[in-house]
């Protein structure tokens, strides 16, 4: 097992990495402050993994909610179920939310425990690498509105994440992708040296290897620990944390939420971001192919949805929450390894990028 830190003061939190972490007490007691727990997980990781984390937790009065599976299921309706389970039970203030699954489990889990009488505290066991990686990480919390992604939401950190890279092994191939997808991005955002392992490492990612996913995982919640430490509440330098979202959120949205994974949209972004950035003449050329392939490696699509337009990217990425007075802002690519979050591009340059991908 290796040990990262969230560096947030009162609010820090470790991250656990590594095989076999679930089903141990040890790693959990310490950050339930109370005696209630509501475990919370999803139709499809419930007969994988509730019975062993909920065993772990003989020493608690541990109740679960086991939701619908889907990023469709990301409302404040699925919440509600939430809401309905710690309150029939009687969930006090002193009650610990842990969220066993995904991003849309994680993030739903996140927000309940937000809001549920004003904030309660909430420990993440992420089980994609999606979710292991990224949105187990930092304290995003949030569900989705039809007009957009991740809209309605809150900044809450969880008091711990543990992420069993054993659990990886039971992810469809295309789970599996998307979540490569996010760790590609964080080597083209600020590890030009991760970027290149990735370049030779991507097929052992694939399959399953334990040291590649180890390491991976690894670099990628070190970048995002750092960045995070930094800047909590997304105020400047976090945004770059969302290379390719605008426009991956944008297909999400058009294409019906769950038809287009979250990662392989944010692939196709990645590059629609990186030609941009070409464009500018803020990158060579051979790094939008570099991109391509590592990308094709990795099982992602690398061509966004044959039924968007231009107008229809411009219609969903103004109401991205880095939209400023108006103004769209994007992050974008200085280098390899350096991105930058700006409004300093040409519309015309823009509407070629989205032509072109």
């Amino acid at each position: 097992m290796q040990t990262l830190q969230v560096a947030l003061g009162e609010r820090s939190y470790p991250i656990h990495i590594g095989p076999g972490l679930l089903g141990q007490p040890d790693l959990l007691s310490p950050y339930i402050r109370g005696r209630q727990v509501m475990l919370v997980t999803n139709e499809t990781v419930a007969p994988l993994y509730l019975n062993k984390v909920k065993a772990s937790l003989s020493a608690f009065q541990v109740d679960t909610a086991v939701l619908p599976d889907g990023e469709s299921y990301k409302t404040l309706d699925t919440v509600n179920l939430i809401f309905d389970q710690l309150l029939e039970k009687r969930h006090n203030r002193t009650t610990t939310l842990i969220a066993l699954g995904g991003g849309v489990i994680g993030d739903m889990v996140g927000f309940a425990a937000a809001t549920y009488q004003r904030g309660v505290d909430f420990i993440q066991i992420p089980t994609t690498l999606l979710s292991q990686v990224d949105s187990s990480v930092g304290g995003k919390t949030g569900v989705n509105h039809a007009l957009g992604k991740n809209m309605i939401g809150a900044f809450h950190q969880p008091r711990c994440v543990l992420a069993d890279t054993a659990t990886l092994k039971t992810l469809p191939l295309r789970e599996l992708s998307a979540g490569i997808a996010e760790v590609i991005k964080y080597g083209l955002i600020c590890d030009q040296s991760f970027y290149a392992w990735l370049q030779m490492h991507t097929k052992d990612l694939l399959a399953c290897d334990d040291t590649a996913l180890g390491y991976a995982i690894k670099r990628s919640c070190l970048a995002k620990a750092e960045v995070v430490a930094e800047d909590e509440r997304e105020g400047g330098i976090r945004a770059i944390l969302n290379l390719g979202h605008t426009f991956g959120h944008a297909i999400e949205t058009h294409e019906g939420y769950g038809n287009w994974l979250h990662g392989e949209a944010v692939a196709v972004g990645m590059l629609m971001a990186v030609d941009l950035s070409i464009r500018l003449g803020w990158l060579e050329a051979q790094e939008l192919e570099v991109l391509r392939r590592l990308l094709v490696q990795a099982k992602l699509p690398v061509v966004s949805p044959s039924d968007m337009t231009p107008d229809d990217f411009l219609k969903h990425m103004a109401v991205d929450k880095k939209v400023v007075d108006g103004t769209l802002r994007l992050v974008l690519l200085d280098a390899i390894g350096k991105a930058k979050v700006t409004s300093d591009f040409h519309h015309d340059a823009l509407i070629a990028t989205l032509k072109s991908i």
